[in-house]
């Protein structure tokens, strides 16, 4: 039986992903992921027999929209090539996970308030994840499909 050798030369010659490309797509499904099993401890657990308070309902809706941030971000840097600015802006989603939905979830389910100042600097840092992205977009959509 033979192979067609243009099958063969397809596989071997598609482009790699950059790294920083194939690390957003990962963090950003892993954040989504744990986004989902999340919410569905929070319905179950003791501590919101009462209702899920509406900060950590926020926290999660947040995590959700900005996990497809990273996606879309891990895309871009494979559309567009992996510049500065659109590894900063992913940078910068992550740091609002953190600061923001992770701070919340921690102040909420484990009554650890020692960071509740730096909630609004997650926000913050998401803001200018987006203006980053957009700068990034902006600098990239004359480049052609370079790699890194």
């Amino acid at each position: 039986m033979s192979t067609d050798s243009s099958d063969h030369a397809s596989f071997s010659t598609s482009p790699i992903w950059p790294l920083s490309a194939r690390w957003f797509l990962a963090l950003g499904a892993i954040s989504a992921c744990t986004s989902v099993v999340f919410s569905a401890a929070f319905a179950h657990l003791p501590v919101f027999a009462g209702g899920v308070p509406t900060a950590v309902q926020t926290a999660l809706t947040q995590q959700q929209f900005h996990s497809l941030g990273l996606l879309f971000t891990g895309l871009a840097l494979r559309v567009c090539g992996a510049s500065r600015g659109l590894q900063a802006a992913g940078w910068l989603m992550l740091v609002g996970l953190f600061l923001f939905s992770f701070n919340l979830y921690a102040r909420h389910v484990l009554a650890w308030d020692a960071l509740r100042a730096l909630v609004p600097w997650g926000g913050a840092a998401w803001i200018l994840a987006w203006l980053v992205l957009l700068v990034g977009l902006l600098q990239g959509s004359g480049r052609t499909n370079r790699q890194a």
